[in-house]
């Protein structure tokens, strides 16, 4: 049905795909590409106009429908594309549209849209990860001016972000979710302090981000004050999206097997990429459900929170066979040839090179979106009514 569609995908990808693009997108380590990397890919599918196929087309979306987008970010995945950052196009991009004033759409929807302001996501803050509405990052009101004291933390990307969705307690009395206030931040505002977080892989991904007397206007503000776990829990419905989950991790195994042709005779490691084969089909299956199920207005329930599970476990168990085939190789630490056109000669085969960073980053998918012992709290109680 959708097989003159998928041609014209595959055809633009063969073409617009360059070899630095493409290479940007191997030597990801962890589900977001460097940032050159993600702005040059975004570039170009701004130009052709293929860069927010979610977006409504009265702001830049493609018009396509849910299968299309599921094709397409088949596709993508298939062919090697990087991602694309998802803090600005995924996630506050749908929250400015739906809460944001005509001024703010104006302003910040184009400007998403051609990645002149990439942003990253103010939410977490030492001691209040999990528990979101326990944040302190205090928000005084001054005139047109709320005045922030606190600071964020895990916040990827701050450190070459333009500006910053952020989360801030404006209200200390009553119920916490009560107090909270959403706000956009120009990056370049007096009072930030950026300060990186090196993860076990070696990578720059992760910040602390201190604010110290930092005016941001009102004006900046998204949705009502003391209103922001609303708007909060609208972007998060963006941010568990899963589409197109099934052929990266079809792209994953291939490379997998093919780092592990050493192995091709080892009938017990064999054995276990073939159960990962399978259940990657099972995952295309749900999602190929869940495409079914939007297409025709349908609510899909824990669905989604199945998918989550089965996709980010499998992921990482990939990722436990690839440091078993890497062997000794998976141990040598090397964060210089994780760089997008490094010229670092590798120690050892050049497909073992990031097995580990790979292993270490993603350790992290069973975590973010929400946890995977949440989603199988959401199970247990929407499916199987316990």
């Amino acid at each position: 049905m959708h097989d003159a569609f998928r041609d014209e995908v595959r055809n633009f990808l063969e073409q617009s795909l360059t070899p630095e693009i493409l290479e940007g997108g191997r030597r990801m380590t962890s589900v977001f590409a460097e940032k050159s990397v993600s702005v040059a890919w975004q570039s170009v599918l701004h130009a052709k106009g293929w860069v927010a196929p979610s977006w409504p087309v009265e702001y830049g979306g493609t018009g396509w429908n849910e299968a299309e987008r599921y094709v397409f970010a088949s596709e993508c995945a298939k062919a090697g594309a990087p991602s694309l950052a998802p803090m600005g196009l995924k996630m506050v991009g749908p929250a400015i549209m739906h809460y944001g004033t005509d001024v703010q759409k104006t302003f910040f929807l184009p400007r998403i849209l051609s990645a002149e302001h990439y942003w990253c996501q103010g939410y977490s803050e030492p001691g209040s990860g999990s528990d979101l509405a326990s944040l302190q990052l205090r928000a005084t009101s001054d005139g047109d001016d709320y005045v922030l004291n606190g600071s964020k933390i895990w916040t990827t990307h701050a450190h070459v972000a333009d500006w910053m969705f952020c989360l801030v307690r404006t209200r200390t009395e009553g119920k916490p979710q009560a107090g909270i206030t959403f706000l956009l931040l120009d990056m370049k505002t007096p009072g930030i302090t950026v300060k990186p977080i090196i993860t076990l892989a070696g990578d720059h991904e992760l910040n602390q981000v201190f604010f110290d007397d930092v005016r941001v206007p009102k004006a900046n503000r998204l949705g009502q004050e003391d209103d922001g776990w609303t708007v909060a829990k609208y972007l998060l419905t963006f941010e568990r999206g899963s589409g197109g989950a099934a052929a990266g991790l079809k792209a994953n195994l291939d490379r997998l097997r093919n780092a592990a042709r050493d192995l091709a005779e080892d009938t017990a490691f064999q054995a276990k990429t073939a159960e990962l084969a399978i259940r990657i089909e099972a995952i295309e299956m749900t999602e190929r459900r869940l495409v079914a199920a939007f297409s025709t207005g349908q609510s899909v329930g824990p669905i989604s929170s199945l998918l989550k599970i089965q996709s980010t476990e499998t992921m990482q168990q990939l990722d436990e066979l690839a440091i078993e085939a890497a062997g000794l190789y998976g141990l040598v630490r090397q964060p210089e040839v994780q760089t997008a056109g490094s010229n670092a000669q590798t120690i050892g085969p050049p497909e073992h090179m990031l097995a580990m960073p790979r292993y270490l980053n993603n350790r992290a998918g069973s975590i973010y979106g929400g946890s995977n012992e949440v989603q199988r709290n959401i199970i247990a109680q929407m499916m199987l009514g316990l």
